[in-house]
């Protein structure tokens, strides 16, 4: 297999796509889940665009620049809403936010 000249903004964007799955699936273990509904759901969302990213820059798509613009303003939203909560999960989790829009920023460019 040749190697993609989007690999590592792809593995970014799969580590965030698993940050956020187990970031909103700890957060719904959460005694108290009503005050963590905004980040469960932009997780979700950050998970599902991060899985769409990495899937059109692995086919090379001619819109994977696009996608990773977006990508990075979807994973800025979710980690700033992550970052507001101190739970060890939802902290990975905006690091791996912070990191893909990084990355997703570099390949848009």
């Amino acid at each position: 297999m040749t190697p993609n000249r989007y690999a590592s903004c792809i593995d970014a964007c799969v580590k965030c796509a698993l940050a956020c799955h187990h970031c909103s699936a700890a957060c719904l273990k959460e005694d108290d889940v009503s005050h963590m509904t905004r980040c469960i759901s932009l997780d979700m969302d950050c998970a599902a665009f991060c899985e769409l990213t990495a899937a059109a820059m692995a086919r090379e798509s001619v819109n994977a620049k696009a996608f990773c613009q977006v990508c990075a303003d979807v994973c800025d939203t979710c980690a700033d809403e992550c970052a507001q909560h101190k739970a060890d999960h939802c902290q990975a989790c905006a690091e791996a936010c912070r990191s893909c829009a990084h990355e997703c920023r570099q390949m848009a460019a």
